[in-house]
Formats: structure tokens, C-alpha cells, sequence
């Protein structure tokens, strides 16, 4: 199956191709190639150069600062840049554009939209995450992070975990257990706190690769105004299910263009490695190859029902699933082509610390390892494998539900 475009949609990648050819050096090979300082300060003003020429958040609609692209030609656009090796906007927009901007178009209010869509574009308001806590990961609906109305201010008490890049954000959207007295799922609000106030506090969490992009965040007494609930009071379950839909299309179409750049690359390594007559991992790589295509043949299918309006459902758990655990084997293959040199670190650790590493990464050690390090997380973040089995197995395949206890956090909340 080979998807083919309207004259439209390859007008658009001509003008998306023209763009990036314009506004990127003449020796420009991708991110990966920066060190960390120069990637870090490319990627700032990359992200003006798109707000400059309303790219940064393309799907929005122009009242709201955006270029109300369609989502074919969002999803070319994703393609171009995973392509060029260059970010579709700054370090925490996948949380400020992509997720909560896009929810508080689709649940907020008039006021809400004109107040907070504007700093997001701005890079005033920098966002990130409060969903997971460490009794409520993989059952999010069991959360205790509790808040309460006091006055014209909401009160927030409780913890969150995982926050990826919570240390670069200035608010967070949050989810708070408002109401324990009813089923779990139906006393949930989604609200937006700021972070710069004592009561909220940031804490790194090491990784096994060295790095601490994400952290916990602890409220205590922390306050935001009333009227920055999303939907509804009691309401925000729905909210919340709404905000995960929207990463779903960006990703179908970057992430098998992305894996088959890290498997062209593995292969320049088994070459340069002298390792390609070796009919072991001439196979490995072959079954990387089929997976990698399999992985692009899950994308159309996910692309098409985004693509054509209908809002992700259960089955997406197969994506999320195989790309994570392909990734431990593929990078398994390129330690095992390392070989000793494995054992020394040379050159710079991925300039990011999700899936693989950014295009243009040079073929050394400290790319592969720090990869082969992150792919164990990719088997855990955005939901587990263990929980996106469970998924595929009792929403998809219709088979029995695992037992569920009704007890947990949100069963302790204070009255």
C-alpha cells in the first residue's frame, strides 16, 4: 500500500520543503549534529522563526495566532521536519501547543482562549503535565491529588510524578480529585496552576541514562483562580481523554519516519563496523527492516481515521506498543555491533531523551548508548506495555477485564 496525495497536499510539501530551505544553513544535517548548548539555542530561535511565519502552533485556527492549516497538511508539515531534523516548536510546546492549547480551543471558554492562547504563543506561559501520581499511573482515574474551592481559589493538595520537563514550565494542567463521594472517573477536574508560587515545588528525578528530564511536583496549599477550570467542575475526565487524543495524528506520521532514519543509520554503523557480512546481523537487521515497515503500515492506518475526523481510540494502544517495544531490540543490535567500545562513551548523549535520537546524530558511542538507555523508558511513559496489552486485550480483542480494586488515593481524600 502506497498512500498518494492531492495536487493540493504536494503543493503544500513544496511550499513546506521551500520554507525549511530558506530559513536552514546550507550545511545543516539536523539537530542531532549540535551539542547540547547549540542544539538548545537553535531550537529557540527556531521556535521564533516559526511564530514569525504562524507555524509554531499551524493548526490553530488565525484568530487564536495560528494558520488553520488542515490536518493532511499538519501531518505533511510533521513529516518535512522529522525529515529536515529540525523541532516542530520549543521544548515543552508538545505540552503547550499540542495538548493543552489544543484542549482549551476545543473545552474553553471565549475569556480562556484570549487569555492563555496568546502567552502560549508568546513563550510567556511554558507548560507541562500533572496527570500521573505513584498510586495512579497506569489507573490514572485512581488519583488522589485533591482540590478544593475556597473562596474565588481553587486549593490543590497532593503529587504528581513523571512530569517531563516540569522544570522548564511556569504553570501546569492538572488534574484534581474535587469530588471522592462519587465513582472515580466522575469526580475528576482539569485545571491550570500556575507554578512560580510557594506552594508548588519541583523535584528531578535521575534517569538510568544520567539525565532528569522529568520530575515530581508537590502541592502544598498550592492556589489557582476559580475560573480556571477546563469543562466542566467534576467534569474533567472527558477533558483529560480529549487532551491525549491530539498528540495521536503528529506522531503516526513522525515517529515510523523517524525509526527507519535511526535504522539507516544503524546499518551505516554495522558497515562502517565491518559487521555486514556477518549473516547474524544481516538478519537482525532484516527484522528491523520489517519492523520498521509494519510500524509505517500501523501510521497510514492511524493517519486515516485521523485524518478523516474520527478521534483515536482504543486500538491506538497497538502503535504505542510496538514502536516501544521494537526500539529495546533495535537498540539491543547496536550495542551488540559496539562491542567493547560500548564500554567508553565518546561523543555526546541524545539531545533528548525520548525514542531515538534527532537526525544528523553522528554514528558514536554515546549516541547509541544513551539511546539504548532511553528505550527501556519508551516502555513505560505514555502508558506501559503491561497497561497497553491490558488495553488492546479488553477494548480491542474483547477479552475478560483483568480485576480491578475500587479502593485507592481518591477513595482517602478528606471530606
Amino acid at each position: 500500500m502506497q498512500p498518494t496525495y492531492t495536487a493540493e497536499a504536494n503543493a503544500f510539501r513544496e511550499k513546506i520543503q521551500a520554507f525549511l530551505a530558506e530559513h536552514l544553513p546550507n550545511d545543516w544535517t539536523g539537530l542531532g549534529a549540535l551539542d547540547s548548548a547549540s542544539a538548545m539555542a537553535f531550537t529557540r530561535e527556531w521556535r521564533n522563526i516559526l511564530r514569525d511565519n504562524t507555524l509554531l502552533a499551524a493548526t490553530w485556527p488565525t484568530e487564536y495566532g495560528g494558520a488553520g492549516l488542515s490536518a493532511l497538511e499538519s501531518v505533511i508539515m510533521a513529516e518535512e521536519f522529522q525529515k529536515a531534523g529540525v523541532p516542530t516548536g520549543g521544548s515543552n510546546d508538545a505540552f503547550s501547543i499540542q495538548m493543552v492549547g489544543n484542549t482549551i480551543i476545543h473545552w474553553g471558554t471565549e475569556e480562556q482562549k484570549k487569555h492563555f492562547l496568546p502567552r502560549i504563543i508568546s513563550g510567556e506561559d511554558i507548560w507541562c503535565q500533572g496527570y500521573s501520581e505513584p498510586n495512579a499511573g497506569s489507573d490514572l482515574g485512581n488519583l488522589g491529588c485533591r482540590a478544593s474551592l475556597d473562596g474565588d481559589e481553587w486549593i490543590i493538595n497532593g503529587q504528581k510524578i513523571w512530569t517531563s520537563a516540569g522544570h522548564l514550565a511556569n504553570w501546569i494542567f492538572v488534574l484534581t480529585r474535587t469530588e471522592p463521594e462519587v465513582a472515580k472517573h466522575r469526580g475528576i477536574t482539569f485545571l491550570l496552576c500556575p507554578m512560580d508560587q510557594e506552594g508548588v515545588e519541583v523535584r528531578p528525578i535521575k534517569m538510568i541514562s544520567g539525565e532528569s528530564e522529568f520530575n515530581e511536583v508537590f502541592f502544598t496549599e498550592a492556589r489557582t483562580p476559580k475560573e480556571n477550570v477546563i469543562g466542566e467542575v467534576n467534569g474533567g475526565w472527558a477533558v483529560a481523554m480529549t487532551l491525549l487524543g491530539y498528540e495521536r495524528g503528529e506522531a503516526a506520521a513522525t515517529t515510523p519516519v523517524a525509526f527507519r532514519g535511526e535504522l539507516d543509520r544503524l546499518t551505516a554503523l554495522a558497515k562502517e563496523l565491518g559487521r555486514t557480512d556477518d549473516p547474524l546481523v544481516r538478519q537482525r537487521l532484516v527484522w528491523c527492516h520489517s519492523k520498521v515497515e509494519i510500524m509505517r503500515y500501523l501510521g497510514m492506518r492511524t493517519l486515516t481515521k485521523f485524518l478523516s475526523g474520527e478521534h483515536p481510540g482504543p486500538d491506538a494502544s497497538i502503535f504505542k506498543l510496538y514502536w516501544s517495544e521494537y526500539h529495546k531490540q533495535v537498540t539491543e543490535l547496536s550495542v551488540d555491533l559496539l562491542g567493547a567500545n560500548g564500554m567508553h562513551i565518546e561523543g555526546k548523549f541524545p539531545s533528548s531523551a525520548f525514542a531515538t535520537d534527532s537526525p544528523g546524530a553522528p554514528n558514536d558511542s554515546g549516541s547509541w548508548i544513551g539511546t539504548f538507555l532511553n528505550a527501556r523508558a519508551g516502555t513505560i511513559y505514555a502508558g506501559t506495555s503491561q497497561v497497553q496489552r491490558n488495553i488492546i486485550g479488553e477494548m480491542v480483542l474483547g477479552l475478560p477485564k483483568e480485576p480491578r480494586a475500587d479502593g485507592g488515593p481518591w477513595k482517602d481524600v478528606p471530606k
